[in-house]
């Protein structure tokens, strides 16, 4: 009538009143949720590191697989969003900078303001990056460099550059 075999429901007779395995473990992913609003995004791998760097020693970790099946078993698991192809990663440890320009890119005079840009090119070799400044004024590149790694002193050479 249920279609449920006998042995599948003398299997959950027994195991019915049991703890949950992995109890502990979802308790401390349930107070990783609770520290910050925004940890609600985070996905299996993450989980996976808040777990490994905030749990207590006491507390085993399971594999990341493990992590993601319990994840899933209190509903919080998300399907991962589309990537886009960026070449820079957030880090909210880092210092933010400033916005000194406010998102106004135009200019009455040349050379009052400058922006830089760092370009990813896929090569057959590997790939390249191009640091270029350029004028609001006009949109005249002021300097460009390239090189096979991305470094932040990269977008300060070109204006070094004669």
């Amino acid at each position: 009538m249920l279609n449920v075999t006998r042995e599948a429901f003398r299997k959950y007779l027994v195991n019915r009143d049991k703890p949950w395995k992995y109890e502990a473990v979802a308790d401390e992913i349930r107070r990783i949720l609770k520290e910050d609003e925004y940890n609600d995004r985070y996905g299996r791998y993450r989980m996976y590191q808040a777990l490994l760097q905030r749990a207590p020693e006491w507390l085993h970790i399971p594999s990341e697989r493990t992590v993601y099946h319990i994840m899933q078993e209190m509903c919080i698991i998300r399907k991962p969003k589309h990537k886009s192809n960026v070449i820079t990663k957030a880090d909210r440890e880092a210092r933010k900078s400033y916005d000194l320009l406010r998102r106004d890119f135009r200019s009455d005079k040349p050379l009052i303001k400058a922006i830089t840009d760092i370009t990813e090119i896929k090569a057959r070799d590997g790939k390249l990056y191009i640091s270029a400044i350029f004028d609001c004024y006009d949109a005249v590149v002021l300097g460009l460099a390239m090189d096979t790694n991305m470094k932040a002193r990269y977008a300060v050479i070109p204006l070094a550059t004669p």
